[in-house]
């Protein structure tokens, strides 16, 4: 199965500026998560961030703050148990009308419009916050897409025990470019020659 941009939605975990510094290959893991934010802007892909206790590890440098619609601010690891769900997932609207005008049992739930089920994550530490985000995704029953290249922790054994179990639970393991070529689908895409350049 392919991403389908207008299916996904890009999340931007803990990205610090007081974490960042510690980060295996944080430099372009950071390059990767800014490319990855404007290849969702160029595609309609919303995009959300999230910072772990901000007072103690900073806010999300800026590159990737000015990214994100949103940026969830939290004490749990997960992102879901502070609420990242309701963002990606918006409850369904009530039915419009008169309440009384049909029985519920033939009432048609409304669907939302702006619902995407796929979601493509990266961050830090891949082995915690982003594990945890992406574990609680799965259970929520989205399809999650973490993007290897654009991931890290403080050591590389911490990061590649996450990928590993990440991919046990099924979630699918792609890069920064796969991510790119699969929501442009083809070369004659409005956006390639804007997405080639940002890949180059």
């Amino acid at each position: 199965m392919l991403l389908d941009a207008a299916q996904s939605q890009l999340v931007l975990v803990d990205y610090q500026t007081r974490l960042l510094p510690v980060i295996f290959e944080g430099p372009l893991v950071l390059a990767n998560a800014v490319r990855l934010g404007q290849l969702a802007r160029l595609m309609h892909v919303p995009v959300w961030g999230t910072e772990q206790s901000p007072s103690r590890l900073g806010e999300n440098v800026a590159e990737v703050r000015a990214l994100c619609a949103q940026t969830l601010s939290k004490m749990h690891f997960s992102g879901v148990e502070e609420g990242l769900g309701e963002w990606l997932r918006p409850p369904a609207r009530p039915v419009a009308g008169n309440a009384r005008s049909l029985p519920k049992h033939l009432q048609k739930p409304v669907a939302n419009a702006a619902e995407r089920n796929m979601v493509v994550i990266a961050g830090c530490e891949a082995h915690v916050c982003l594990l945890q985000t992406a574990l609680d995704l799965l259970e929520d029953e989205f399809e999650v897409w973490v993007v290897t290249d654009a991931c890290s922790s403080r050591t590389e054994r911490n990061r590649d025990a996450a990928f590993d179990r990440l991919a046990g639970a099924g979630a699918e393991l792609v890069t920064t470019e796969m991510v790119a070529f699969e929501w442009l689908r083809t070369a004659e895409h409005p956006a390639f020659k804007s997405a080639q350049t940002l890949i180059k």
